[in-house]
C-alpha cells in the first residue's frame, strides 16, 4: 500500500514537473542583465617610481538575445532622398533597400516613409508595419526630381518618430540616405551636428548612407556621430539592399538605450583625455552617454590618464566604472559597477609582459581615426606637407609602442598609415579617398561593426 501511494505521488510530480515546464515555455522569458561591464588598462603592471601614462579601457559587451523574438520592438523612420541626381539606377537601388528593410520588421513595428527632393514629403506617416503592402506600394512610387532639402527631410522623420517615442521599450532610428549635397535649408555639418546631438538627448539616433562621389561627408558623418548612429560611404548603389539589411541586423539586435558611463579616478590618477570619443572630464570624474548598445558587439570608451609615481611592488586602484542604462527587453533599468586596479614594477620585463595587446591596439586604431580627421582638414587647408608629417609622425609614434610590446596588431595598423602618410604627402586625397577617411574614422571611433562598403 506504501509503494502504491508513493509511486503515485512520483507520477503526480512528473505530472505537476511537466504542466510547469510548459508554463515557462509559453511565460515571456527575463534574459537577465542585457550588458557586461568591463574596465581594462593597457598594462596590468606599470613602472615604479616615476610618473607615467596609462590607457583605461572602459568596455560594454551587449549580450545577444536569446531569441529572435525577444528583441524590443522597433520605431524607424525612413527617409529617403529621391532629388534629381537619384534618377535611374540609384532610385531603383534605394528602392530596393527600403524595401528589403521593410521586409526584415515585424508586423507591431512602426515605420514611416519621408521622401525628399526641393520639398519634403511624408509619404507614409508613423504607422504600424501590418502585412507591410501599403509601405512596399508607397516605396515602389518613389521618382527622382528637384534639389536636396535633408534637413528638412531628418526633422520630419524625427517628427514621426517622436509620435511613438514614449512607447514603451521602443529602439527609435532615423535612416538618412543621399547622393549629394544639402541645397535647401541648412546646410553646414555644424548645423546638422547640432540636430543630431539633439535628436541623441531625445533618444533617437541617426544612421546616415552616402551615395556616390557628390554628398558632403563632412556633413553626414557629423550627423550620425553627433547622434550616435552609424554612417556608411557606398559608391555603387547596388550595394544598398545589403547595406539597409546590415543596418537592420545592428536596429533590430539593440539590448540597451540612453546609456550613461561614468568613471571616477582616485586622487593619484589624472584624466587627461578621452581617445577617439567625445565625452566631459570635471575634475576626477570622467562621464559618457551613449544611445544605444548592440547584442555581440562592444562599445567602448578609452581615457588616457597621468599616474603618479609609486613605490614598487605596490598595488592601487586607477578607475572605478558605473554604467546605467535602460534594457529595451526587458523593460526596465539597470545599472552596473566594476573597478581596475595596477600593480607597480621596476623591471621592464614585468611590465612589458604585462601588456594588454587588445587595449593597445584600439587605443593605435583610434589614435590614427583621429588624427586621419586632422590631416582631412590639413589638406583641405592646401597644406599637403604638414598633413603627411602629422600621420607619419603617429605611425612612428604607434610602430615603436608595437615593438616595445611586441604587439603585432598595433605593427599592422602603423604600417599602413606610414604608406598612407606618404601619399598624402605626395597626391592629397581625391573625393573617393577624402570620404573614405571620413566614413572609416566614424566607424572605428564608433566602434561600428560593418565596414565600409
Amino acid at each position: 500500500m506504501k509503494l502504491r501511494s508513493f509511486l503515485s505521488c512520483l507520477a503526480w510530480l512528473g505530472c505537476a514537473f511537466v504542466v510547469l515546464n510548459a508554463q515557462l515555455a509559453a511565460a515571456p522569458a527575463d534574459v537577465g542583465a542585457t550588458v557586461r561591464l568591463r574596465v581594462d588598462v593597457d598594462r596590468e603592471v606599470m613602472p615604479a617610481g616615476r610618473t607615467d601614462k596609462a590607457i583605461i579601457k572602459v568596455a560594454l559587451d551587449g549580450l545577444r538575445l536569446p531569441r529572435r523574438d525577444a528583441r524590443p520592438p522597433i520605431n524607424l523612420a525612413l527617409v529617403i532622398d529621391r532629388s534629381g541626381s537619384m534618377s535611374g539606377e540609384k532610385i531603383e537601388n534605394a528602392r530596393q533597400a527600403a524595401l528589403e528593410a521593410v521586409r526584415r520588421l515585424g508586423a507591431d513595428d512602426i515605420v514611416a516613409l519621408i521622401a525628399y527632393d526641393t520639398q519634403v514629403e511624408t509619404i507614409v506617416p508613423a504607422r504600424r508595419v501590418g502585412d507591410g503592402r501599403l509601405l512596399e506600394r508607397a516605396i515602389r512610387s518613389l521618382e527622382a526630381s528637384g534639389n536636396t532639402a535633408l534637413y528638412g527631410g531628418v526633422t520630419c522623420g524625427a517628427t514621426e518618430v517622436r509620435r511613438h517615442l514614449e512607447d514603451e521599450g521602443r529602439v527609435s532610428r532615423i535612416i538618412l540616405l543621399s547622393d549629394g549635397l544639402a541645397n535647401v535649408g541648412p546646410s553646414s555639418p555644424q548645423q546638422l551636428g547640432r540636430l543630431g546631438a539633439s535628436l541623441m538627448s531625445e533618444g533617437i539616433s541617426v544612421t546616415t548612407v552616402g551615395l556616390g562621389l557628390g554628398f558632403n561627408e563632412d556633413l553626414m558623418t557629423r550627423l550620425a556621430q553627433r547622434s550616435d548612429g552609424n554612417t556608411y560611404f557606398v559608391e555603387n548603389s547596388e550595394d544598398l539592399p545589403r547595406i539597409f539589411a546590415a543596418e537592420l541586423g545592428d536596429v533590430l539586435s539593440v539590448v540597451a538605450r540612453r546609456v550613461v558611463i561614468e568613471i571616477e579616478f582616485p586622487k593619484h590618477v589624472r584624466p587627461v583625455g578621452f581617445i577617439g570619443r567625445e565625452g566631459t572630464i570635471r575634475g576626477q570624474r570622467a562621464e559618457l552617454t551613449l544611445n544605444q548598445i548592440y547584442g555581440g558587439q562592444e562599445k567602448f570608451a578609452l581615457v588616457e590618464v597621468e599616474v603618479a609615481p609609486t613605490a614598487a611592488g605596490e598595488e592601487q586602484e586607477l578607475a572605478r566604472a558605473s554604467v546605467r542604462y535602460d534594457d529595451p527587453v526587458n523593460r526596465r533599468q539597470e545599472s552596473l559597477s566594476a573597478h581596475r586596479s595596477v600593480r607597480f614594477s621596476a623591471r621592464d620585463t614585468d611590465v612589458i609582459g604585462s601588456a594588454n595587446h587588445k587595449v593597445q591596439a584600439d587605443y593605435a586604431a583610434n589614435v590614427l581615426a583621429v588624427a586621419k580627421d586632422e590631416v582631412v582638414a590639413l589638406v583641405d587647408a592646401n597644406q599637403r606637407k604638414e598633413a603627411g608629417s602629422l600621420l607619419a609622425r603617429r605611425a612612428a609614434e604607434l610602430d615603436q609602442l608595437a615593438k616595445t610590446y611586441r604587439n603585432t596588431a598595433v605593427s599592422s595598423l602603423a604600417a599602413p598609415a606610414a604608406a598612407e602618410a606618404r601619399r598624402v604627402d605626395s597626391d592629397g586625397l581625391d573625393a573617393a579617398a577624402r570620404k573614405t577617411y571620413r566614413a572609416d574614422n566614424a566607424q572605428i571611433r564608433a566602434q561600428q561593426n560593418a565596414g565600409r562598403q
